[in-house]
């Protein structure tokens, strides 16, 4: 039957019918036939502790028999107090105040207008913003113009601003990352550095070291620009800490967070930020308003799903079952440490990524959609970044479910890496 559905992401001239799901239970999802497919990528990397946690599920009934939405600009509800408070407590220490958006795209572009705003309402003039390059942080208009130039939005160049961009920090060139910015900094004009902390996520899954995350901060406090930490991805546990930011030891000046945030289950997304910077907002003249908003800024039901998942993590053993994620992904991922068909073996917390070889590299490699077909056909839900494989299960997910998953990575090498094409 044919779809009026656009689907993300999705060359429809290619691709097969979609599959339809019926029903999501833990770690998978189910078709109409009954077939149980391994959610190995957890959904686009929102489903943390499995698939419709009781405790978050029961939350959202709750919060129905009361709300649906309620305008944020005039008025609040505990909702969204309880979780701003809730928040602060986690996060790393100095962050003060919690500005409500829909998605982690829009979280970042409400860092970016907070970053700039800050230095106009100070009366500084800096309007510059450093990246690294490989990153990305969302779709919309100032997350592309932040993110990786490439296909994806070739096509809308000229509505795109131009930033900043500083070299990945690889393996012994790290202080090539930590010059650049040095450099751009000394001019003036950076307003903030915004930055994926310790992994770029659909930049290829590339890892580096917090010893760099925490000189780039430095180097940032020293010429007075901002941080801000993009923590969409690695945010909730995904790169084994709560946040990634806390293995460098380090607070941004403002923090991204969504996707984890409800343990997947709605959308919503949070921009957390110091002190100082709510108070350049902080006027009796109405031209230093913070004008951001979109209509369903704190809705009550998402924010009710935020706050259970906040009590799954303090009142279950979610930190014990993410580091027995990380030991069972560390064990799998042994076999390939020395395997020909791969390159680049690595893993951070609960992610684990590796390169399959192949003649043509790159996110449209023409093995991308061949292995996707590959894994599909074995019930297992893995999209790689073309020829870049990677694991994000959620934090319920069984050993027989991984070991389902590493071996059908081994097949796959066996029918696509380099001489087998």
């Amino acid at each position: 039957m044919n779809s009026p559905v656009w689907h993300p992401f999705t060359q429809h001239g290619l691709e097969p019918p979609m599959k339809r799901i019926v029903q999501t239970d833990g770690a998978c999802l189910i078709e109409e036939d009954g077939s149980r497919i391994l959610d190995a990528i957890s959904s686009w990397w929102v489903i943390t502790h499995g698939h419709r946690h009781p405790a978050i599920m029961e939350a959202i009934r709750a919060a129905c028999e009361n709300y649906d939405q309620i305008i944020f600009a005039e008025y609040t509800h505990e909702p969204a107090e309880d979780l701003a408070r809730g928040l602060i407590e986690i996060a790393p220490a100095g962050l003060a105040h919690v500005f409500y958006s829909d998605s982690g795209s829009t979280s970042v572009e409400v860092a970016l207008k907070m970053a700039l705003g800050f230095f106009h309402n100070s009366g500084t003039r800096r309007s510059r913003i450093c990246v690294m390059e490989d990153g990305y942080h969302g779709d919309t208009i100032g997350t592309m113009s932040a993110g990786e130039r490439g296909v994806f939005n070739q096509a809308y160049e000229p509505l795109l601003f131009g930033v900043d961009r500083l070299p990945f920090p690889a393996p012994g060139r790290e202080q090539e990352t930590l010059d650049a910015f040095e450099l751009h900094c000394a001019t003036g004009q950076v307003a903030a550095l915004l930055i994926e902390p310790l992994i770029l996520g659909a930049g290829g899954m590339r890892i580096y070291p917090a010893s760099v995350l925490s000189e780039l901060k430095r180097i940032a406090e020293r010429h007075g620009a901002l941080m801000i930490a993009d923590e969409v991805m690695t945010g909730w546990g995904r790169a084994g800490s709560l946040f990634a930011c806390e293995q460098a030891g380090v607070t941004p000046d403002i923090l991204c967070t969504s996707k984890g945030l409800t343990g997947g289950a709605l959308p919503l997304a949070a921009t957390l930020c110091t002190a100082e910077i709510f108070g350049a907002h902080l006027s009796t003249d109405r031209r230093r308003t913070f004008f951001h908003s979109s209509s369903y800024t704190a809705n009550p039901i998402a924010c009710a799903a935020a706050v259970a998942n906040l009590a799954v993590w303090h009142e279950e053993p979610v930190r014990e079952r993410i580091g027995a994620l990380e030991r069972m992904q560390r064990e799998r991922l042994q076999r390939f440490d020395t395997d020909p068909r791969f390159a680049n073996v690595r893993q951070l917390g609960t992610i684990t990524a590796l390169d399959l070889k192949v003649s043509a590299g790159g996110y449209l490699s023409e093995v991308g959609p061949r292995l996707r077909a590959f894994f599909r056909e074995r019930r297992l839900l893995i999209r790689p970044l073309g020829n870049v494989i990677y694991l994000m299960p959620p934090y319920c997910v069984t050993a027989t479910d991984l070991d389902r998953a590493y071996d059908a990575i081994d097949e796959a090498a066996a029918c696509f890496a380099v001489g087998r094409l």
